[in-house]
Formats: structure tokens, sequence, C-alpha cells
């Protein structure tokens, strides 16, 4: 059976699937699909923690589908941008699990990524699957990746904001 670590760029998951589609991402449905027959290494999903109970409740959902969530406070600077960025962390846990595992799910477009996934399937023989909103995934990203999945119809939950 493949062994597989899944992680998820949570907020730029959110913010594609939101200016492509205008509903969520189904994250039962990504779950069932990305582990379907594989035994599971690590699940993460990396979040930025506003403090609001809505959020806590969607983070309860995902630890209740099988995520490990990390949280990263919201921090908003004095011009008005904000910043919540999981890069280096996921990069970092990513590094860790590709060794144990034969496959690495990413649910991101962040072609901050690319480098990441060619280093990890030269270093580890691993394959990298990316999950992401075709439109708004960096090219880089997609032909790092030994298998891209669009976000569509299935993995949306068809409720609107």
């Amino acid at each position: 059976m493949e062994k597989v670590a899944v992680f998820v760029d949570v907020q730029n998951i959110y913010y594609t699937v939101r200016q492509c589609y205008n509903c969520h991402f189904n994250y039962n449905a990504f779950w069932a699909e990305a582990t379907s027959g594989r035994e599971i290494v690590k699940a993460i999903a990396y979040a930025i923690d506003k403090g609001d109970e809505k959020q806590r409740q969607f983070q309860n959902i995902l630890k209740g589908i099988g995520f490990e969530v990390k949280l990263k406070p919201f921090i908003q600077r004095n011009d008005g941008s904000s910043k919540g960025d999981w890069d280096v962390g996921i990069t970092l846990d990513i590094m860790e699990y590709a060794e144990h595992s034969n496959v690495v799910v990413l649910a991101s477009g962040d072609g901050d990524f690319d480098l990441l996934l060619n280093k990890i399937r030269t270093n580890f023989g691993v394959s990298a699957e990316v999950y992401g909103v075709t439109g708004l995934t960096a090219m880089s990203l997609m032909s790092s990746a030994s298998k891209f999945v669009p976000i569509e119809d299935n993995l949306l939950l068809k409720t609107k904001q």
C-alpha cells in the first residue's frame, strides 16, 4: 500500500477557490480522493488564526477529517497589509515526511513550492501530487508535480458564501 503525506495551504486554497468559483473547497472530498487506498503517514492543514468562532469550527472540522491543524497568528501591519505565510513551515514538514512516504500531496497554487517538489522527487524518489485551481496555480508548480489535479466540480462545496 502506498504511503501518503498530505499538506494543505489553507489560505491559498480558500482564496483561489473563492476567486475562481465563489464557493468553498470540499475538504471531505479532497481527503477521500487524496488518501483512497493509501496509508496516511501525515496530514497537516496550515491556517491563519484570527481567533473567531467560525474559524475555530472550521479547524475542528479539519481535525475531524483527520488533519493536524497548524496555526499562525494573523498579523496586521501598520500600513494595513497583513502577514500570515506558512511557506517555510510547509517546506520543513514536507522535507521531514517525504522520506517516509511514496506520495506527497500538496494542495496549493503557490509557485514558491516548485523547487521543493523537484527536490523531494529527486532526493526521495516520491511522487508529488498538486491540487490547485487551474487558472490560479503557478505553471512552475504544475510542471514540478508528478501529477496535477485541478480543483473543480467534485472538489467544490456548491453552497455560496
